[in-house]
């Protein structure tokens, strides 16, 4: 990912937090020059695995992407997840004086690494139910997998291929204005705050986030 840097993320707390609050991502892998497969997925992020944390997530066994994954596993080669937080357009109107042209402002997170199937029936129905209970959290009466009848759960784990992936490495963009004048900052945080688009509210709190602290 390209990253100048004025817009380097590198708060731990930050990535993590863009990590768990856009959990649905995108999973890219490339295997023998064949077309880019992509699949959207929410993901859990297993802080205390490994050096870097591991994802964990599920597609469908007819999603022929579980292949590639088998594959990249056979070969020690990396996968990609994307994890788009929250994004916005930015309007020159919102600057002060002077030329400038329109933009958008935005924060990412790039997770690589390589993918391990998850064979263990038990491992896989540990993940299910930890992706079902953190959904539901808050919920009166929450759905529970141990809730449910055996056979049912199990059918329906038959269909599933589960996988984990080691974080090898995480690139960290927050493309927020730092590069623009204090006056500018606050005109587009001001914009963005007063707008209907919930992202532009979000994107809005990040950015004030950054402004120097005053009396």
């Amino acid at each position: 990912m390209y990253i100048p840097e004025p817009f380097v993320l590198t708060d731990r707390d930050e990535i993590l937090a863009v990590m768990r609050d856009y959990a649905f991502a995108v999973l890219v892998s490339v295997v023998d020059g064949a077309p880019p497969q992509a699949t959207h997925l929410p993901f859990l992020f297993d802080a205390a695995t490994g050096p870097n944390g591991t994802l964990v997530a599920h597609m469908a066994r007819a999603n022929p992407h579980w292949r590639d994954l088998a594959r990249l596993q056979s070969d020690g080669d990396e996968a990609l997840v994307v994890f788009q937080g929250p994004h916005a357009y930015v309007s020159p109107r919102w600057y002060g004086p002077g030329a400038a042209v329109p933009t958008w402002n935005y924060v990412t997170v790039h997770a690589y690494g390589t993918p391990r199937l998850i064979d263990d029936a038990a491992r896989v129905r540990a993940l299910l139910a930890d992706l079902s209970a953190t959904y539901e959290a808050g919920a009166a009466e929450p759905w529970r997998l141990d809730a449910q009848e055996d056979s049912y759960v199990r059918a329906n784990m038959r269909g599933i291929v589960a996988f984990e992936i080691p974080v090898a490495r995480l690139e960290a963009k927050a493309k927020l204005s730092q590069n623009k004048a204090p006056v500018d900052r606050k005109g587009v945080i001001a914009a963005l705050r007063d707008g209907e688009d919930p992202f532009g509210h979000e994107v809005a709190k990040m950015m004030q986030r950054r402004e120097p602290a005053t009396d």
